[in-house]
């Protein structure tokens, strides 16, 4: 399975508050982490870096996940382990009382992946020639939006559009969204901080995803065009690409 990720400051805030992590576990399955600490609270960059840790060491130590079932119990139990890690660090840090992040992990097979999420980072699955938001924000204005109270227009230029519904480690206990999705050789998942879903709309990353070249080029021409439109928050992408289903070969 080919993997590439980049995290990028943007061309305004002063530190990156964002944090990413593609790794194997002994059974060579792939875990991808993306954490986008609060921006406007305290030691959101520690958050995210806590989170980031915290999934490093309990992949690396997990047993080989033998089923979807089985990656969307592991994915719950540890992004709410990961909350309550967070969480007491900061009631026992008053420098970093109130921060928070948002999470998003996926564990990837050859033909389905998992993800467990909270917050508005975001996943899409490009499959076929079309670009799926497999994820739904917990943001005020997505609740607005699903009200019918405002359009998904507005919802881009509404003043509390950075407002969170749910993030990891600002309350003692989280409610994660987990998913099941199929995918197929050659289909590709993005996995992203709002820093670029602000600054480049489905069209546009439809188009970059469609590209043929390689991971990195991809990912870094997002980053690049993300900062040209103004660069205002922290930027990461990580992109995973499903090769060729060997003959034989287990799903999980």
């Amino acid at each position: 399975m080919k993997h590439f990720f980049v995290t990028d400051r943007g061309r305004v805030r002063p530190h990156n508050e964002d944090s990413v992590g593609v790794f194997e576990n002994d059974y060579e399955q792939l875990l991808t982490v993306v954490a986008d600490g609060m921006g406007g609270h305290k030691a959101g960059d520690v958050a995210s870096e806590m989170v980031i840790t915290y999934f490093k060491d309990a992949w690396a130590s997990s047993e080989r996940i033998q089923s979807q079932e089985e990656a969307e119990s592991w994915l719950t139990h540890h992004i709410q382990q990961a909350n309550h890690t967070v969480y007491d660090y900061s009631r026992t840090n008053p420098e970093c009382l109130g921060m928070g992040t948002t999470t998003i992990a996926v564990i990837s097979f050859s033909d389905t992946f998992v993800i467990a999420h909270i917050g508005d980072s975001r996943c899409y699955l490009y499959q076929a020639d079309a670009l799926h938001q497999i994820t739904d924000d917990h943001s005020l204005v997505n609740e607005l939006v699903r009200s019918g109270q405002i359009t998904k227009a507005d919802a881009e230029i509404h003043p509390q559009k950075n407002v969170l519904t749910q993030a990891l480690g600002t309350d003692s206990s989280i409610t994660p969204d987990v998913y099941s999705k199929e995918w197929s050789n050659k289909d590709r998942i993005l996995i992203c901080t709002d820093g670029l879903t602000n600054k480049i709309d489905d069209d546009h990353l439809k188009q970059y995803l469609s590209l043929e070249q390689s991971l990195e080029t991809i990912a870094n021409q997002l980053v690049e065009e993300a900062n040209v439109n103004g660069g205002e928050d922290n930027i990461t992408v990580a992109i995973l690409e499903n090769d060729d289903l060997k003959a034989g070969e287990s799903t999980c």
